[in-house]
C-alpha cells in the first residue's frame, strides 16, 4: 500500500510546494486541497471572513474522500487541517493518512503570503488561522516539522520520518 500524506499547516506554511516535492518523490498523485473548495468557500475567504467549522465540512469530507480513494495508488493533499476534529473528519474517510505538519514562525509565513501571487487567501487571515491552529498532538498520525529551510532540503527529512511508518 502507498502512502496517504496529508501536509497540513496555515495558509502560507508551504503545503503546497512543500507537498508537490514530496509527491514527486513518494511517485504518487498531488491533490492541493484549495481546488476541493466549494466556490462559496473561495468567495468567501477571498473577500477576507474567516470560513467556520460548518463552511468547511464539506470540504474536509471531499479531502478525505479523495484519500480514501487513492488507497491503492497514494496520494499527498495539502490541506491546512487545523484543528484535531477536522483531522478526525479526514481520518474517518482515510484512516491510514499520515498528517505532517509544517511550522514557520508567523513572521516567515507573513513574507511568505505577501510575496506570493495569484492565491485567493488574503495575508489578513493569517491570524485567524494562527489561532485556529491545533498542533498535531503527540497521539495523533504523524509529526510536525520545522519549515523554515528551502523545500528541496526539508523534504527528504519527511521523508526519513515517513519510512518507518510506511515499512520501508
Amino acid at each position: 500500500m502507498r502512502p496517504l500524506v496529508v501536509v497540513m499547516g496555515v495558509s502560507g506554511s508551504g503545503k503546497s510546494t512543500v507537498g508537490r516535492l514530496l509527491a514527486e518523490r513518494l511517485r504518487v498523485d498531488f491533490i492541493d486541497g484549495d481546488d476541493l473548495h466549494p466556490p462559496a468557500n473561495v468567495a468567501k475567504m477571498a473577500s477576507g471572513v474567516p470560513l467556520t467549522d460548518d463552511d468547511r465540512l464539506p470540504w474536509l469530507v471531499a479531502v478525505g474522500g479523495v484519500l480514501a480513494d487513492s488507497r491503492t495508488q497514494g496520494a499527498v493533499v495539502a490541506c491546512s487541517a487545523l484543528k484535531r476534529k477536522y483531522r478526525e473528519t479526514i481520518l474517518a474517510a482515510a484512516p491510514g493518512a499520515l498528517f505532517v505538519e509544517l511550522h514557520a514562525a508567523p513572521g516567515l509565513i507573513a513574507r511568505r503570503m505577501e510575496a506570493r501571487t495569484g492565491h485567493f487567501m488574503p495575508g489578513a487571515l493569517l491570524d485567524s488561522q494562527m489561532r485556529t491552529l491545533e498542533p498535531l498532538a503527540a497521539d495523533e498520525p504523524g509529526f510536525r516539522v520545522d519549515n523554515t529551510r528551502e523545500p528541496e532540503k526539508l523534504v527528504p527529512e519527511i521523508l526519513s520520518l515517513l519510512a518507518p511508518r510506511n515499512g520501508r
